[in-house]
């Protein structure tokens, strides 16, 4: 196995993170990076949101709004994206095409933020990807400012790795299983 192939094998999603981020500009060769991922047509079919501090208590007020949530059940909602103090949310950005079906542009976003959480978690930041019935939501569409051509598809929770943190131990799938040949 290649070194690379090892780094990826060992990727684990943290549902527990430590408040420590990458900063902005720590993002930008990252991002630079993932947006390397295959992409018919050029499209450059996505962006992401940096949500940081207010924005992320916007966030789960939306959550709450979108709910409908009062009392404990509306201070749970509102707390889910205080989880992390970075948060990356994946935007697929359709555009008309002839050649390039809305579910490819989908696929592309999904392969950016996918290439982005291993190249994260190489850097040694704790990722998880979240999704979840809000992110078809008016009132986080609204939040985030989503044009109508725009598709929420998650947030990459993103934080320092816990001192207690695990490297990730994952029962190694059988390939001969997922990869057929055709003659």
């Amino acid at each position: 196995m290649t070194d690379l192939a090892g780094r990826v094998a060992a990727r684990r999603s943290y549902s527990r993170v430590t408040a420590d981020a990458p900063t902005h500009e720590e993002l930008l060769p990252l991002v630079a990076a993932a947006g390397r991922v295959a992409d018919h047509s050029a499209l450059h079919p996505w962006r992401l949101i940096e949500l940081r501090g207010e924005a992320r208590e916007r966030l789960g007020r939306a959550f709450v709004a979108d709910a409908k949530a009062t009392g404990a059940d509306a201070e749970k909602l509102a707390a889910k994206p205080l989880r992390s103090s970075l948060l990356l949310a994946i935007v697929s950005v359709r555009t008309k095409s002839d050649k390039v079906p809305g579910w490819e542009q989908d696929a592309v976003a999904s392969g950016v933020a996918h290439i982005l959480s291993l190249l994260l978690h190489d850097a040694g930041w704790g990722v998880m990807w979240r999704t979840g019935h809000h992110t078809r939501s008016k009132a986080v569409h609204r939040m985030h400012g989503l044009a109508k051509n725009e598709r929420l598809l998650g947030w990459l929770y993103v934080g320092g790795i816990p001192a207690d943190g695990k490297e990730g131990h994952r029962t190694t799938i059988d390939p001969e299983r997922f990869l057929t040949t055709l003659e």
